[in-house]
């Protein structure tokens, strides 16, 4: 199912004459990303499907199967300073979101290198990320530029950022230590749903 999808891509670009390079341009991704597509290795969510179909003015479904979407990558990362608080998140978030690909950061600068590469559907950031690192209200606004369909959901010990973490296009906020109670009823308030949420 997978190779079917890297296949189409492949003859689809090769047939209207564009390198990797170009549609990488045209995505806003990085050429190693469209390779990834076309040698089976990665699969772009949902809302990156649909840019794909539209720039190749082909319909949705002859771009990839029902199947293919169900499989696609789940991409989740979480950003805390803390590597105890990081794991006990990392744990908590397995559990409701099995399917998904957690990758886990200590720097901002991580977090956004990995989201230049992979297509992020949801992301957990600690509001404080130490002196020497950019905060997390500003790693979400950089998120959200490099993919506006990211659904951030803040991570802090402290109530009183709560205001401020509206003003970034984040989807809410969740008090430390995680459970995962909140994080199901978070779940309802994403700007961007899920594919396909489990562990309800």
């Amino acid at each position: 199912m997978l190779g079917n999808f890297a296949e189409t891509l492949r003859n689809l670009r090769t047939e209207n004459n564009i390198s990797q390079q170009q549609l990488a341009d045209k995505l806003f991704v990085d050429r190693s990303t469209v390779a990834g597509w076309e040698t089976g290795r990665r699969v772009p969510d949902i809302p990156t499907l649909k840019l794909i179909a539209e720039f190749f003015n082909i319909e949705f479904s002859k771009l990839i199967s029902d199947e293919s979407i169900e499989t696609s990558v789940l991409n989740v990362i979480l950003v805390d300073d803390d590597r105890i608080i990081l794991n006990g998140c990392a744990k908590t978030l397995s559990e409701v979101l099995p399917n998904a690909t957690l990758s886990s950061f200590t720097r901002s600068s991580e977090a956004i290198s990995f989201a230049k590469e992979n297509s992020i559907s949801l992301a957990l950031l600690d509001i404080e990320l130490g002196s020497k690192d950019r905060g997390g209200l500003d790693l979400c606004k950089e998120l959200l530029k490099i993919n506006p369909d990211t659904n951030v959901i803040f991570l802090t010990a402290y109530p009183d950022y709560a205001l401020k973490a509206w003003d970034t296009g984040a989807c809410g906020f969740l008090l430390k230590p995680l459970n995962k109670n909140d994080l199901k009823r978070a779940f309802t308030n994403l700007r961007q749903p899920l594919p396909f949420l489990t562990g309800n």
